[in-house]
Protein backbone atom coordinates (compact mmCIF):
# COMPACT_ATOMS: atom_id res chain seq x y z
CA UNK A 1 0.00 0.00 0.00
CA UNK A 2 1.11 3.38 -0.69
CA UNK A 3 1.37 4.33 3.14
CA UNK A 4 3.94 1.39 3.71
CA UNK A 5 1.42 -1.18 5.24
CA UNK A 6 1.29 -4.60 3.73
CA UNK A 7 -1.73 -5.99 5.29
CA UNK A 8 -4.90 -3.73 6.95
CA UNK A 9 -7.52 -5.98 8.44
CA UNK A 10 -10.67 -5.11 10.71
CA UNK A 11 -11.85 -6.77 13.80
CA UNK A 12 -14.93 -6.53 16.08
CA UNK A 13 -13.76 -5.98 19.96
CA UNK A 14 -14.90 -9.37 21.18
CA UNK A 15 -11.65 -10.72 22.94
CA UNK A 16 -13.14 -13.19 25.82
CA UNK A 17 -11.07 -15.97 24.51
CA UNK A 18 -7.58 -13.89 24.59
CA UNK A 19 -8.68 -12.36 28.21
CA UNK A 20 -9.22 -16.00 29.18
CA UNK A 21 -5.81 -16.48 28.05
CA UNK A 22 -4.26 -13.51 29.74
CA UNK A 23 -5.79 -14.33 32.88
CA UNK A 24 -4.38 -18.11 33.16
CA UNK A 25 -1.46 -16.35 31.99
CA UNK A 26 -0.72 -13.99 34.93
CA UNK A 27 -2.29 -16.59 37.00
CA UNK A 28 0.89 -19.12 36.19
CA UNK A 29 3.28 -15.57 37.28
CA UNK A 30 4.81 -16.10 33.53
CA UNK A 31 5.17 -12.37 33.32
CA UNK A 32 7.80 -12.04 35.96
CA UNK A 33 8.84 -8.52 35.99
CA UNK A 34 6.51 -7.11 33.75
CA UNK A 35 3.57 -5.83 36.38
CA UNK A 36 2.46 -3.23 33.22
CA UNK A 37 0.62 -6.70 31.98
CA UNK A 38 -1.69 -6.49 34.72
CA UNK A 39 -1.95 -2.52 35.90
CA UNK A 40 -4.29 -2.31 33.45
CA UNK A 41 -7.01 -4.11 34.05
CA UNK A 42 -9.63 -5.25 31.71
CA UNK A 43 -8.53 -2.68 29.65
CA UNK A 44 -5.98 -4.47 27.92
CA UNK A 45 -8.97 -7.26 26.75
CA UNK A 46 -11.78 -4.96 26.60
CA UNK A 47 -11.25 -1.80 23.96
CA UNK A 48 -13.85 0.35 24.57
CA UNK A 49 -12.69 0.83 28.23
CA UNK A 50 -9.48 1.72 27.14
CA UNK A 51 -11.10 4.21 24.82
CA UNK A 52 -14.35 4.68 25.00
CA UNK A 53 -16.83 4.43 21.85
CA UNK A 54 -14.63 1.85 20.49
CA UNK A 55 -16.50 -0.55 18.34
CA UNK A 56 -13.85 -1.75 15.49
CA UNK A 57 -10.11 -2.08 15.48
CA UNK A 58 -8.51 -1.23 12.12
CA UNK A 59 -5.19 -3.59 12.57
CA UNK A 60 -2.00 -3.02 10.00
CA UNK A 61 0.86 -5.03 9.48
CA UNK A 62 4.68 -3.67 8.28
CA UNK A 63 6.93 -5.95 7.27
CA UNK A 64 10.49 -5.10 8.85
CA UNK A 65 13.30 -7.56 7.50
CA UNK A 66 16.15 -6.16 7.86
CA UNK A 67 18.45 -8.96 6.22
CA UNK A 68 18.06 -12.47 4.76
CA UNK A 69 17.39 -14.74 7.78
CA UNK A 70 20.65 -17.14 6.56
CA UNK A 71 22.66 -13.89 7.33
CA UNK A 72 21.16 -13.43 10.50
CA UNK A 73 22.00 -17.24 11.53
CA UNK A 74 25.74 -16.72 10.77
CA UNK A 75 25.91 -14.03 12.84
CA UNK A 76 24.69 -15.76 15.56
CA UNK A 77 26.43 -18.68 15.50
CA UNK A 78 29.27 -15.95 15.21
CA UNK A 79 30.55 -16.29 18.97
CA UNK A 80 32.92 -12.77 18.63
CA UNK A 81 29.91 -10.63 17.69
CA UNK A 82 26.75 -9.74 19.35
CA UNK A 83 23.55 -10.47 17.85
CA UNK A 84 20.73 -7.85 18.20
CA UNK A 85 17.34 -9.32 18.05
CA UNK A 86 16.48 -7.73 14.32
CA UNK A 87 13.62 -5.78 14.87
CA UNK A 88 16.44 -3.19 16.93
CA UNK A 89 18.61 -3.05 14.62
CA UNK A 90 17.31 -0.02 12.83
CA UNK A 91 14.85 3.09 13.93
CA UNK A 92 12.29 2.23 16.83
CA UNK A 93 9.45 0.98 14.92
CA UNK A 94 7.04 2.81 17.64
CA UNK A 95 6.72 6.46 16.29
CA UNK A 96 6.82 4.84 12.71
CA UNK A 97 3.99 2.60 12.82
CA UNK A 98 2.24 5.30 14.64
CA UNK A 99 2.68 8.30 12.40
CA UNK A 100 2.06 5.71 9.41
CA UNK A 101 -1.36 4.92 11.10
CA UNK A 102 -2.27 8.41 11.79
CA UNK A 103 -2.06 9.21 8.39
CA UNK A 104 -4.49 6.00 7.21
CA UNK A 105 -7.16 7.74 10.13
CA UNK A 106 -6.43 10.90 7.87
CA UNK A 107 -7.29 9.42 4.79
CA UNK A 108 -9.84 7.78 6.12
CA UNK A 109 -11.68 11.06 7.24
CA UNK A 110 -11.34 12.98 4.26
CA UNK A 111 -13.65 9.91 2.90
CA UNK A 112 -16.41 9.48 5.59
CA UNK A 113 -15.85 13.01 7.42
CA UNK A 114 -14.67 13.31 10.81
CA UNK A 115 -14.94 10.12 13.63
CA UNK A 116 -13.56 9.24 17.03
CA UNK A 117 -10.54 7.36 16.86
CA UNK A 118 -6.99 6.49 17.91
CA UNK A 119 -3.70 4.92 17.12
CA UNK A 120 -1.09 2.72 18.94
CA UNK A 121 2.00 0.62 18.02
CA UNK A 122 2.81 -1.27 21.08
CA UNK A 123 2.14 2.06 22.49
CA UNK A 124 -0.90 1.13 25.56
CA UNK A 125 -2.48 -1.99 26.90
CA UNK A 126 -3.57 -3.58 23.97
CA UNK A 127 -4.03 -6.72 22.55
CA UNK A 128 -2.13 -6.32 19.53
CA UNK A 129 -1.53 -10.00 18.19
CA UNK A 130 -5.19 -10.91 19.61
CA UNK A 131 -6.80 -8.10 17.32
CA UNK A 132 -4.44 -8.93 14.34
CA UNK A 133 -5.29 -12.54 14.30
CA UNK A 134 -9.12 -11.80 14.60
CA UNK A 135 -8.95 -9.13 12.34
CA UNK A 136 -7.16 -11.91 9.82
CA UNK A 137 -3.87 -10.90 9.75
CA UNK A 138 -2.68 -13.79 10.42
CA UNK A 139 -2.83 -16.67 13.16
CA UNK A 140 -0.60 -17.14 16.61
CA UNK A 141 1.47 -19.73 16.44
CA UNK A 142 3.57 -22.00 19.13
CA UNK A 143 5.62 -19.60 19.88
CA UNK A 144 2.86 -16.87 20.21
CA UNK A 145 3.92 -14.50 17.64
CA UNK A 146 1.57 -14.05 14.58
CA UNK A 147 2.20 -15.61 11.63
CA UNK A 148 1.12 -14.70 7.80
CA UNK A 149 0.80 -17.68 5.35
CA UNK A 150 2.24 -15.40 2.69
CA UNK A 151 5.09 -13.15 4.89
CA UNK A 152 5.85 -15.43 7.70
CA UNK A 153 6.45 -13.34 11.08
CA UNK A 154 8.91 -10.57 10.67
CA UNK A 155 6.20 -7.90 10.91
CA UNK A 156 5.55 -5.14 13.39
CA UNK A 157 1.55 -4.10 13.67
CA UNK A 158 -0.55 -1.31 14.39
CA UNK A 159 -3.59 -0.91 15.44
CA UNK A 160 -6.76 2.03 14.92
CA UNK A 161 -9.17 1.93 17.71
CA UNK A 162 -12.46 3.93 15.64
CA UNK A 163 -16.21 4.41 16.81
CA UNK A 164 -16.83 3.45 12.97
CA UNK A 165 -19.03 0.38 12.90
CA UNK A 166 -17.09 -1.06 9.77
CA UNK A 167 -17.57 -4.29 8.27
CA UNK A 168 -14.90 -6.97 10.32
CA UNK A 169 -12.85 -9.29 8.23
CA UNK A 170 -12.83 -13.21 8.24
CA UNK A 171 -10.34 -14.61 10.61
CA UNK A 172 -8.07 -17.11 8.54
CA UNK A 173 -6.74 -20.72 10.13
CA UNK A 174 -4.12 -21.75 12.34
CA UNK A 175 -1.40 -23.57 10.11
CA UNK A 176 1.37 -24.99 12.28
CA UNK A 177 -0.17 -28.15 12.17
CA UNK A 178 2.08 -30.66 14.11
CA UNK A 179 4.97 -28.59 13.65
CA UNK A 180 7.17 -27.35 16.50
CA UNK A 181 10.49 -26.09 15.32
CA UNK A 182 9.73 -23.17 17.49
CA UNK A 183 9.80 -25.11 20.53
CA UNK A 184 12.63 -26.94 19.71
CA UNK A 185 14.75 -23.74 18.82
CA UNK A 186 14.24 -22.37 21.73
CA UNK A 187 17.14 -22.18 23.63
CA UNK A 188 16.11 -21.69 27.35
CA UNK A 189 12.79 -23.84 26.35
CA UNK A 190 10.44 -20.78 27.15
CA UNK A 191 7.82 -22.40 25.02
CA UNK A 192 6.76 -24.64 27.63
CA UNK A 193 3.29 -25.72 25.73
CA UNK A 194 1.94 -24.57 22.55
CA UNK A 195 0.90 -21.03 22.98
CA UNK A 196 2.17 -20.90 26.30
CA UNK A 197 5.58 -18.92 26.50
CA UNK A 198 7.05 -18.30 30.06
CA UNK A 199 8.93 -15.39 29.51
CA UNK A 200 10.82 -15.89 33.03
CA UNK A 201 12.59 -18.34 30.93
CA UNK A 202 12.56 -15.94 27.58
CA UNK A 203 16.15 -14.26 26.23
CA UNK A 204 14.06 -11.50 25.14
CA UNK A 205 12.82 -11.31 28.78
CA UNK A 206 15.94 -11.72 30.34
CA UNK A 207 18.10 -9.36 28.20
CA UNK A 208 15.24 -6.68 27.53
CA UNK A 209 12.94 -6.88 30.58
CA UNK A 210 14.37 -7.93 33.77
CA UNK A 211 16.44 -5.36 35.55
CA UNK A 212 18.56 -7.20 37.93
CA UNK A 213 20.81 -10.39 37.88
CA UNK A 214 20.20 -12.92 35.02
CA UNK A 215 19.56 -16.54 36.61
CA UNK A 216 22.80 -18.39 36.54
CA UNK A 217 20.68 -21.16 34.59
CA UNK A 218 20.01 -19.61 31.87
CA UNK A 219 23.77 -17.37 31.33
CA UNK A 220 25.38 -20.20 28.89
CA UNK A 221 21.52 -20.52 26.44
CA UNK A 222 22.16 -16.81 25.87
CA UNK A 223 25.25 -17.22 24.09
CA UNK A 224 25.91 -14.30 21.94
CA UNK A 225 22.45 -12.86 22.20
CA UNK A 226 22.59 -9.07 23.84
CA UNK A 227 19.48 -7.65 23.00
CA UNK A 228 16.18 -10.24 22.52
CA UNK A 229 16.34 -13.27 21.01
CA UNK A 230 14.86 -14.55 17.20
CA UNK A 231 15.48 -18.17 17.28
CA UNK A 232 11.89 -19.31 17.38
CA UNK A 233 11.29 -17.07 14.56
CA UNK A 234 14.13 -17.92 12.50
CA UNK A 235 13.43 -21.71 12.91
CA UNK A 236 9.80 -21.10 11.95
CA UNK A 237 9.13 -22.39 8.03
CA UNK A 238 7.32 -20.19 7.34
CA UNK A 239 9.31 -17.44 7.15
CA UNK A 240 10.48 -18.64 3.90
CA UNK A 241 7.71 -16.76 2.47
CA UNK A 242 9.61 -13.67 4.49
CA UNK A 243 11.08 -10.85 2.17
CA UNK A 244 13.57 -8.05 3.17
CA UNK A 245 11.86 -4.63 4.06
CA UNK A 246 11.97 -1.53 1.44
CA UNK A 247 12.00 0.71 4.99
CA UNK A 248 15.10 2.65 5.24
CA UNK A 249 14.40 2.79 8.67
CA UNK A 250 14.21 -0.76 9.48
CA UNK A 251 17.72 -0.80 7.58
CA UNK A 252 20.67 -1.54 10.91
CA UNK A 253 21.69 1.39 12.10
CA UNK A 254 25.60 2.56 14.05
CA UNK A 255 27.22 -1.04 12.70
CA UNK A 256 24.68 -3.11 14.89
CA UNK A 257 24.39 -5.58 12.74
CA UNK A 258 28.48 -6.69 12.52
CA UNK A 259 29.19 -5.14 16.11
CA UNK A 260 31.71 -7.38 18.07
CA UNK A 261 31.21 -8.07 21.55
CA UNK A 262 34.51 -6.28 22.73
CA UNK A 263 33.60 -3.08 20.65
CA UNK A 264 30.27 -3.23 22.47
CA UNK A 265 31.28 -3.82 26.06
CA UNK A 266 33.57 -0.72 25.24
CA UNK A 267 31.02 1.91 25.14
CA UNK A 268 30.97 4.24 28.27
CA UNK A 269 27.43 5.71 29.10
CA UNK A 270 27.67 8.55 26.37
CA UNK A 271 28.74 6.29 23.63
CA UNK A 272 25.86 3.97 24.58
CA UNK A 273 23.57 6.96 24.24
CA UNK A 274 25.20 8.17 21.19
CA UNK A 275 25.33 4.60 19.41
CA UNK A 276 21.16 3.90 20.55
CA UNK A 277 19.29 7.31 19.69
CA UNK A 278 16.30 6.80 18.02
CA UNK A 279 16.09 2.65 18.84
CA UNK A 280 14.29 0.45 21.15
CA UNK A 281 17.65 -0.57 22.41
CA UNK A 282 18.00 2.74 24.57
CA UNK A 283 15.50 1.73 26.94
CA UNK A 284 17.37 -0.85 29.09
CA UNK A 285 20.03 1.58 29.93
CA UNK A 286 23.86 1.43 29.65
CA UNK A 287 23.75 -0.81 32.86
CA UNK A 288 21.73 -3.61 31.36
CA UNK A 289 23.60 -3.40 28.21
CA UNK A 290 26.99 -3.86 29.70
CA UNK A 291 25.37 -6.87 31.84
CA UNK A 292 24.44 -8.41 28.69
CA UNK A 293 27.32 -8.40 26.99
CA UNK A 294 29.56 -9.10 29.49
CA UNK A 295 27.72 -12.83 29.88
CA UNK A 296 28.14 -12.94 26.05
CA UNK A 297 31.73 -12.47 26.37
CA UNK A 298 31.14 -15.04 28.84
CA UNK A 299 30.19 -17.58 26.69
CA UNK A 300 32.26 -16.36 23.52
CA UNK A 301 35.38 -18.44 22.51
CA UNK A 302 38.64 -17.77 25.42
CA UNK A 303 41.13 -15.22 24.00
CA UNK A 304 43.56 -12.88 25.82
CA UNK A 305 41.76 -10.06 24.18
CA UNK A 306 38.48 -10.98 25.64
CA UNK A 307 39.75 -11.45 29.17
CA UNK A 308 41.21 -8.38 28.90
CA UNK A 309 38.29 -6.51 28.13
CA UNK A 310 36.58 -7.95 30.60
CA UNK A 311 39.00 -6.88 33.62
CA UNK A 312 39.42 -3.20 31.89
CA UNK A 313 35.36 -2.52 33.00
CA UNK A 314 35.78 -4.32 36.63
CA UNK A 315 37.45 -0.87 37.98
CA UNK A 316 34.27 1.08 38.74
CA UNK A 317 31.40 -1.46 37.26
CA UNK A 318 28.35 -1.37 39.08
CA UNK A 319 27.18 -4.33 41.20
CA UNK A 320 25.33 -5.81 38.78
CA UNK A 321 27.88 -5.23 36.49
CA UNK A 322 30.56 -6.61 37.91
CA UNK A 323 28.63 -9.66 39.21
CA UNK A 324 28.15 -10.77 35.50
CA UNK A 325 31.32 -9.50 34.59
CA UNK A 326 33.23 -11.88 36.70
CA UNK A 327 31.06 -14.63 35.93
CA UNK A 328 32.20 -14.26 32.95
CA UNK A 329 35.92 -14.13 33.72
CA UNK A 330 35.32 -17.56 35.57
CA UNK A 331 34.25 -19.30 32.30
CA UNK A 332 37.35 -18.32 30.58
CA UNK A 333 39.43 -19.23 33.52
CA UNK A 334 37.36 -22.46 33.96
CA UNK A 335 37.99 -23.52 30.42
CA UNK A 336 42.17 -23.22 30.61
Amino acid sequence: MELGFQHIGITDIVLEDAEKHLQQWLADGFHGEMSYMETHGSKRTRPDELVPGTVRVICARIDYLPEPAALSEERLNNALQAFVSRYALGRDYHKLVRSRLQRLAARIETEVGAFGYRVFSDSAPVMEKALAEKSGLGWIGKHSNLIAREAGSWFFLGEIYTDLPLPCDDVVSNNCGTCIACMAACPTQAIVAPYRVDARRCISYLTIELHGSIPLEFRKAIGNRIYGCDDCQLACPWNRFATQSAEADFRARHGLDTLSLIDALSWDEYGFLKKTEGSAIRRIGHQRWQRNVAIALGNSSPSPSVISALQQQLAGASELVGEHLLWALEQHYCSR
